[in-house]
């Protein structure tokens, strides 16, 4: 069984990242965790699998708790067992498909590739056993608390679900936050800062509604909405999820209305690609000096078309920052200086297009 197990090589991990795509795809309450929190739990598993698969089919009781941890976490981030299953039959299928695709490919006889087969099925329905017992022991646990009740309770009220909004007060308005945490240990600690109202991890990210914004970790992204009437929090957890889509990567806390023309872009990746392929069209993406034009475009129109501010958030020279906007209109034909009565658009659709092309 030596080739069969060159057929699970996965020295790059391309077994483990098409395994994640595959959960992602056919389970959207996975795909709406965050990417590196699947991809943190699919390759532990995935690499247990492999690992085992290839040593004969014995599972050590480490690839086990691998598996136990990836349900145990599903639960506390109110993933159903269901839809954790979709994700993991979809890993699990994905497997199968590469293995006989490289195995017809690497002309392996039939009868090893069978034996192959069931030793997958084998492992794969050991992990998922563990994984499904995991997930019900940790249910099981919340489900005892006053603290899963509230999580519940949350949960209903962001999506607009709830009759009984108790223990938040009906009367009172609140902020919206949502982060981009979603390991339940750092939410845990996180929740001792989000008083005075609910917090839980809903939908995968730490969510909280509040009556005050408090003092939060620079690490950790937040966005927070206004204070609004219960009636309004399920419009505003939509955009808040919108907005923290929009800074992916950034950190600290946002506040919503801030955010309110990146969130307005994203919703609407095409047209920004069209206005970054007209106004653009000149500028090459795999030029460093073009790229170091347009990032300095983008720091001149934030910056108010301010030489002095712009060169301080770019640590150059004032001069430098003079001669890259002249360069910059002259490769792309045209200037950053807006038309008469058209300021506004015209900052606005330039913003846009150099967000969108700098992001390729």
């Amino acid at each position: 069984m030596n080739r069969f197990s060159e057929l699970l090589r996965d020295d790059d991990g391309a077994i483990a990242d098409a395994a994640v795509r595959a959960a992602r795809v056919h389970s959207p309450p996975v795909a709406a965790l965050p990417e590196d929190e699947v991809r943190r739990h699919v390759r532990a598993v995935v690499q247990a699998a492999i690992g085992a698969i290839t040593a004969g089919g014995e599972l050590a009781e480490a690839d086990l708790r691998a598996a136990g941890r990836l349900g145990a976490d599903r639960a506390r981030q109110g993933v159903p067992v269901a839809a954790l299953l979709d994700g993991f039959q979809a890993g699990r299928a994905l497997i199968v498909r590469t293995v006989v695709e490289r195995g017809r490919a690497a002309g392996l006889p039939a009868d090893d590739l069978l034996e192959g087969m069931i030793r997958i099925d084998a492992v794969a329905t050991a992990l998922e056993h563990r994984m499904v017992h995991a997930h019900r022991i940790a249910e099981l646990e919340m489900a005892r608390t006053t603290r899963d009740a509230h999580a519940q309770v949350l949960r209903r009220v962001l999506h607009g679900e709830s009759d009984d909004p108790a223990p938040l007060d009906p009367a009172r308005p609140y902020h919206c936050l949502v982060s981009d945490v979603s390991d339940p240990r750092t939410a845990a600690s996180l929740e001792r800062r989000l008083t005075g109202g609910l917090c839980a991890l809903v939908d995968g990210r730490l969510a909280a509604l509040v009556p005050l914004v408090p003092d939060l970790p620079a690490g950790a992204l937040f966005v927070a909405s206004p204070a609004v009437p219960l009636a309004d929090v399920p419009s505003m957890y939509a955009l808040c999820r919108a907005a923290l889509r929009a800074v992916a990567g950034e950190g600290g806390l946002h506040r919503l209305p801030d955010l309110a023309l990146a969130v307005a872009a994203a919703g609407a990746p095409d047209l920004g690609r069209l206005l970054a392929d007209t106004l653009l069209d000149r500028l090459d993406p795999a030029d460093d000096f073009h790229r170091q034009l347009a990032e300095t475009a983008l720091a001149y129109l934030d910056n108010d078309k301010r030489i002095e501010p712009t060169a301080g958030a770019l640590h150059v020279h004032p001069n430098t920052v003079k001669y890259r906007v002249r360069r910059f209109a002259d490769i792309t034909g045209r200037s950053l200086v807006p038309p008469t009565g058209a300021a506004v658009a015209h900052s606005a659709h330039w913003w846009w297009a150099l967000r969108t092309w700098l992001a390729r």
